[in-house]
């Protein structure tokens, strides 16, 4: 019996017309599909791909057993991810051998901050793996303000609202155009270190792009609470043009 796949699909930012047309047609086709969520939740992958599954579809819920409970600096913290990880991929290689294919939902970009890449690392040189790529939901995000995010020779960085405040304003200062990822609790700090970096007036924060919960609002505008893990903050550049 052949080795069945493993597959990582990138689902893109959440609008499901947004998929290519490679991870519509893996999904629909799919005998055994694979997502990550937090316990209690249906997970947002999950959502996206509503009313796509076949009937006979078998679905493998991957709960995470932390998410924000444990500081990401306590050893704890990796160390309880790393024993998930090696259970999911213990139990996607024994369907692998069983000559079974599965598709791994993702969002956005498996490689891009995905968890499908803890995954992918494991099974590499394992068993049959492959990865479909898509749009990020960054990419989303400056597209829904509407205005270009980099020009001519702009430098952009891509930084975690998870980092320490010196970090995130010493790469602020440095880059021309700026996506702020992983937001969701830290606003408070990110917008800190972008008014520290002198970038606020030029700050937008979008929440949940491509979704029908999207908004879009300058940061300097959008207060103090916490806001929705899947926001994102831009600064565009604004460097040469013709």
């Amino acid at each position: 019996m052949s080795a069945g796949e493993i597959i990582g699909v990138g689902l893109g930012p959440g609008d499901p017309e947004l998929m290519s047309v490679r991870a519509d047609r893996l999904v629909r086709a799919a005998r055994h599909i694979a997502y990550f969520r937090k316990a209690g939740r249906p997970g947002r992958a999950r959502r996206i791909v509503e009313g796509m599954l076949r009937p006979d579809v078998v679905e493998i819920a991957m709960e995470y057993p932390v998410t924000t409970e444990i500081r990401l600096d306590d050893p704890a913290y990796n160390d309880c991810l790393s024993g998930f990880y090696t259970r999911i991929t213990q139990q996607l290689a024994g369907l692998s051998r069983q000559g079974q294919d599965v598709v791994v939902l993702c969002e956005g970009d498996p490689f891009f901050y995905g968890s499908f890449m803890h995954i992918y690392t494991r099974l590499k040189d394992v068993t049959p793996i492959s990865v479909v790529p898509a749009i990020t939901g960054m990419s989303a995000a400056w597209t829904a303000t509407g205005i270009p995010i980099t020009w001519g020779d702009d430098v952009m960085s891509v930084l975690l609202g998870t980092m320490p405040v010196a970090d995130l304003t010493r790469h602020m200062e440095q880059a021309d155009a700026l996506v702020v990822m992983k937001v969701g609790r830290n606003l408070a700090k990110v917008r800190q270190a972008i008014t520290q970096s002198g970038k606020l007036d030029r700050a937008w924060l979008i929440e949940c792009a491509s979704m029908d919960q999207q908004r879009v609002v300058p940061l300097a505008q959008a207060g103090d609470g916490a806001v929705p893990y899947f926001s994102i903050v831009i600064v565009h550049g604004n460097g040469r043009r013709p």
